[in-house]
């Protein structure tokens, strides 16, 4: 975690245009967060006893998945992160893989591991030790309009780390229902509820920056984010970004923003202007059909 002035320096030696900073911004310490569906990412034993061609479950030989570990580990890299939240991670196999790989530089890592039969699952990957971890499927239900009782689709996976000046930083990462045999009213539920949560985690955390990470699988003015955005009042943080340039997955040619920051406003925290990144290479990144995104904030000393 870098001072601003580092960050700033560093934009120009990419040649990526910096951000402006207004006369009076603080100096502190840089946090760069990133969330990056990675694209079912499985490992080499067949866990639902379906793994052929057509199949959900993806059974790769072990060069093949020691080949997708490394491409998944360099797209990671480049992203240059102090966390990063993850999605369609299979097994506690596939994110040791990546670790194996990024140890120099991201040695911390958390699955949030449902622990169904080839289920893709949320992690974050850190630069600072994990102060503290915890999961909101299995302790908060989701009661949708008719009174069902569902949950999360996926772990709700909240890491804490603490910045090497001591402020906190609090990561959740989440992967909402996504539209295949959609359940718009359980994606909806699960919105609010994380809302609900993030929210709750500032109130008690004043100080720290606080910032729910994702593949949401929905868009900008959709129920989903607007119960995020409107009633929750989290900043949509690639909202700095031109509409065009927002989109990070590609549906029948249309480019759409489904994968998400969205920060808790605090007056300890300063969101670093124009930050914001879509990383792609093709339609998506690294190998996967999602781009990741990135955004850049300051706590002040």
């Amino acid at each position: 975690m870098r001072t601003l002035a580092f960050v700033l320096a560093l934009a120009a030696c990419r040649d990526v245009p910096d951000p402006p900073v207004p006369i009076d911004a603080p100096e502190g310490e840089h946090v760069r967060l990133a969330t990056f569906n990675v694209r079912r990412f499985f490992d080499t034993a067949c866990e639902s006893g379906a793994c052929a061609t057509d199949d959900y479950e993806a059974l790769p030989t072990q060069a093949a998945f020691e080949q997708r570990a490394d491409q998944l580990a360099t797209a990671i890299r480049t992203l240059d992160a102090d966390l990063v939240a993850l999605e369609e991670i299979e097994t506690q196999a596939c994110l040791d893989a990546l670790l194996a790989r990024l140890g120099d530089v991201m040695p911390e890592g958390v699955l949030g591991e449902i622990g169904t039969a080839a289920s893709v699952d949320v992690a974050v990957l850190s630069t600072r030790p994990l102060a503290a971890v915890h999961r909101h499927r299995a302790t908060n239900p989701l009661t949708l309009p008719d009174g069902t009782v569902t949950t999360f689709s996926r772990e709700l996976l909240e890491v804490h780390v603490q910045t090497e000046r001591g402020k906190d930083v609090v990561l959740l990462a989440a992967h909402f229902r996504s539209k295949v045999n959609d359940e718009p009213a359980r994606r909806l539920a699960e919105a609010q509820a994380a809302s609900r949560i993030v929210n709750e985690r500032a109130m008690q955390s004043p100080g720290a920056l606080v910032v729910l990470g994702g593949d949401l699988n929905d868009t900008p003015g959709s129920p989903p984010l607007n119960a995020l955005v409107v009633d929750g009042a989290l900043v949509r943080v690639a909202d700095d970004l031109p509409i065009g340039a927002q989109a990070t997955y590609v549906y029948q040619g249309n480019g759409q923003a489904i994968d998400h920051l969205l920060l808790a406003p605090s007056a300890s925290v300063v969101r670093l202007p124009r930050s914001s990144k879509v990383w792609r290479d093709a339609d998506g990144w690294g190998g996967s059909d999602h781009a990741a995104l990135s955004s850049d904030f300051v706590l002040p000393y």
